[in-house]
């Protein structure tokens, strides 16, 4: 029987996230999307996710099998959207998640929905009835995951409000 869990990113965990996030990068590269071709997501950013408690792995029979951000209250590139709207509650708290991406050792099968069902688990168990996330235009992988795990196609918004950084958002209500 596989064993299956989410927990929190430690320090320790870094090397094996920086591993997972480069070979992310270069599955994008591969695939012609330019999203996180920029040196983003980097070693910093990881560290701060998990100083700031926001880093999760997905964990398969004791190995780290994927990684994600689960970033609580609020998140300021979602402040503006274009070509759509977010429903409900304008001020309404919500988590948001951000830096999604497996091992190669893992991909094909399926875990990435296992990952995204266990951050909508702690959302809720968080107190947050709401969850966003978005994903560059040209990622179709990342986007039929959304829409499979149950979200909904909200707009447009921009990273850190540069024009080159366009995303497609979505929103689901748990």
């Amino acid at each position: 029987m596989t064993v299956s869990y989410l927990r929190k990113t430690t320090l320790e965990d870094l090397p094996t996230v920086s591993k997972i996030i480069t070979s992310a990068k270069e599955f994008l590269k591969a695939q012609g999307i330019d999203q996180w071709q920029d040196g983003y997501p980097d070693l910093e950013a990881l560290e701060a996710d998990v100083k700031n408690q926001i880093g999760y792995v997905l964990i398969i029979d004791n190995q780290i099998a994927g990684t994600a951000a689960l970033l609580p209250d609020h998140d300021s590139n979602y402040d503006v959207i274009a070509d759509g709207a977010w429903q409900g509650a304008a001020d309404a708290k919500y988590t948001a998640i951000h830096r999604t991406a497996m091992s190669s050792d893992f991909r094909g099968q399926h875990l990435s929905e296992k990952m995204i069902s266990g951050l909508l688990t702690l959302s809720s168990q968080f107190g947050y009835h709401q969850v966003r996330i978005d994903t560059h235009p040209d990622n179709k992988l990342m986007q039929h995951l959304i829409t499979k795990s149950g979200f909904d196609y909200r707009g447009t918004v921009l990273m850190d409000h540069d024009p080159s950084e366009l995303r497609l958002a979505y929103q689901l209500f748990i």
